[in-house]
């Protein structure tokens, strides 16, 4: 099955990228896709073999679920790899060049949604990370 990739330059350095990224507060503030969901919670060690899991739900209280998985390898400022509960494996890497950042992810698709709409919904995350770092 083929990898899924979505990227994003953002305009700030990769040291506050990383951070920005990493952090539990940090990240609450920006992981969802949409308007109308939002992050109420998130745990993270950032550190090859440490766990991560955040709550991702509807602002409504409709759906949600936990976004949870298992560090292979992190190289700080560089790269991330970790592993889905499912088995899939998502890949990140982070390039400064100029002060500007660029954060590339690629992932394993998942069977229930089709590839556009997966493709879709990481990359709206991703903008939502740009815009947030940039701004705050």
């Amino acid at each position: 099955m083929e990898t899924i990739t979505v990227e994003a330059i953002i305009n700030a350095p990769v040291e506050k990228v990383w951070q920005y990224w990493a952090a539990p507060e940090h990240i609450t503030k920006w992981t969802f896709a949409a308007s109308d969901w939002h992050a109420p919670y998130a745990e993270n060690d950032l550190k090859t073999n440490g766990k991560f899991k955040t709550r991702m739900e509807a602002k409504d209280g409709s759906f949600g679920f936990d976004f949870e998985g298992i560090y292979s390898n992190v190289e700080d400022h560089k790269l991330i790899k970790y592993g889905l509960e499912d088995g899939r494996q998502v890949k990140i890497t982070f390039e400064e060049t100029d002060g500007k950042t660029k954060v590339i992810e690629t992932f394993d698709p998942e069977n229930q949604n089709p590839i556009e709409m997966q493709r879709g919904g990481w990359q709206s995350i991703l903008n939502n990370f740009k815009k947030y770092t940039e701004e705050n």
